[in-house]
């Protein structure tokens, strides 16, 4: 017997899909490569890569992304500042490489990508590690400027986070011919 969603889980789910839709078409190419290569869905090599840059590029993130298992089980479940250095310095590395790449250009693209890698407990610590990232000097001080003035003094400020996980997960959708559908 199928389960059925409650009406607040299905509420949510269709506000995470319209956060999804309101991103560039870049920005959700590269959250669908990133989590097929963070969650190892498929082979991201063969569906992502379109030239040799990009071959590179996807080899870079997957090593990159090697380090999620080790910040998942580093998270503090507290904020005991002896638990947030090794906990951190792994996330905004993994952040900046991410921001690097110049497809999240804002802080609801990166969360909405770090809530689904990592899982909903990373919330709180998204928008340190965002600021961090976003701040390093390797990024172009334009694209530096763009990240951070994204983030909201809400989203900077906020006193709680939800704990509910994600639910809509974007992946790669096939083509259809439309000729082949019935009528």
């Amino acid at each position: 017997m199928a389960s059925r969603m409650k009406p607040a889980e299905g509420a949510m789910t269709l506000a995470e899909m319209k956060e999804f839709a309101g991103f560039s078409a870049a920005t959700q190419r590269y959250v669908r490569r990133s989590l097929d290569i963070g969650l190892e869905r498929d082979d991201a090599m063969e569906r992502w890569s379109r030239d040799v840059v990009e071959a590179a590029s996807i080899r870079a993130q997957a090593r990159m992304y090697d380090r999620i298992p080790e910040i998942r089980a580093l998270m503090p479940d507290d904020s005991d500042l002896n638990a947030i250095e090794p906990f951190m310095a792994p996330l905004v590395t993994v952040s900046a490489f991410d921001l690097s790449q110049g497809r999240l250009t804002s802080f609801s693209s990166f969360r909405f990508l770090y809530e689904r890698l990592v899982g909903a407990e990373v919330r709180p610590w998204l928008p340190a590690a965002f600021c961090s990232a976003a701040a390093l000097p390797h990024l172009h001080p334009d694209l530096r400027r763009k990240l951070l003035q994204s983030i909201s003094e809400a989203a900077a400020t906020a006193s709680g986070w939800s704990n509910r996980q994600p639910a809509f997960f974007p992946q790669w959708v096939e083509k259809v011919d439309a000729t082949a559908l019935p009528n």
